[in-house]
């Protein structure tokens, strides 16, 4: 079973930054591609940031210049580095996989709160 384990949430100030991770229990080669979204109370959910097997990235513009996501294959862990934080960007981020298997984000995480606020 594949278990994918966020950190890296807190509280941080506007203009302040974060670093998530998110640890797979499973080689990343093993997935077409990973990701992380986020959803706010009330919101829908968002998809923030993709990276493929073959490290190619996409961001939401709604964070674009913002965010970068990356990923370290050797310690199976993909990271969302997110900078000049507002206060909208306050949500629960999720860590998600993509199998090879099928065309969907069929893995995710169990969150990691960020709140950003003075």
């Amino acid at each position: 079973q594949v278990q994918l384990v966020e950190s890296g949430g807190g509280l941080v100030q506007p203009g302040g930054s974060l670093r998530l991770s998110c640890a797979a229990s499973h080689r990343l080669f093993s997935f077409r591609a990973m990701g992380w979204s986020r959803q706010a109370p009330g919101k829908q959910r968002e998809l923030v940031a993709t990276i493929s097997s073959g490290f190619s990235t996409d961001y939401a513009d709604s964070m674009k210049g913002r965010v970068t996501i990356s990923k370290d294959n050797a310690k199976n862990t993909v990271y969302l580095q997110m900078n000049s934080l507002k206060p909208e960007d306050t949500a629960v981020y999720y860590c998600h996989a993509k199998p090879y298997s099928v065309d969907s984000w069929a893995y995710w995480g169990q969150g990691t709160q960020v709140t950003v606020s003075s």
